[in-house]
């Protein structure tokens, strides 16, 4: 399925956000992840569905001051 990652077209066969989390490299990392713009915590991500066409963010915290 064809989803928008950061900004950027993607495809990935994952159908939740956990799988596509793995499936793009992020498995067990400490990330944000939004879908269409809404916030989605970590204990919600296995049952989150992706559809064509989602709008994912995952942004990595940063350290500095």
């Amino acid at each position: 399925m064809k989803i928008i990652l950061n900004g950027a077209p993607t495809d990935i066969a994952a159908t939740d956000l956990a799988t596509a989390l793995e499936e793009l490299g992020y498995g067990q990392a400490s990330v944000a992840t939004a879908v269409n713009e809404t916030f989605v915590p970590n204990a919600a991500r296995a049952q989150h569905a992706l559809a064509e066409g989602d709008r994912l963010e995952i942004l990595a915290p940063r350290q500095g001051g």
